[in-house]
């Protein structure tokens, strides 16, 4: 049987210093850090981190299925994460 990609797309709304404009640097970062462990741990293929507004977003491809529990795992400790600091 063919492995089947899957695209998730999950945001988190972190706040931004001042309004809803940007998500900071060091969080944008630290996503990134997380994503790149999860790639090199074989949990994901590939990855982008960006913002739209203050909404951290976390685009991941992997073969694991729509909402596979390691996936949205992965999603909420970076979110945790990125709350924390």
């Amino acid at each position: 049987m063919a492995r089947k990609t899957t695209i998730s797309i999950i945001k988190c709304d972190v706040g931004s210093l001042a309004g809803h404009h940007v998500v900071p640097k060091p969080l944008l970062d630290m996503a990134n850090r997380n994503l790149k462990r999860a790639k090199e741990e074989g949990l994901i293929n590939s990855y982008y981190v960006f913002n739209v507004g203050d909404d951290l977003q976390l685009l991941m491809v992997h073969e694991r299925g729509e909402s596979n529990p390691e996936i949205h795992e992965l999603a909420w400790n970076t979110f945790q994460d990125a709350a924390q600091k």
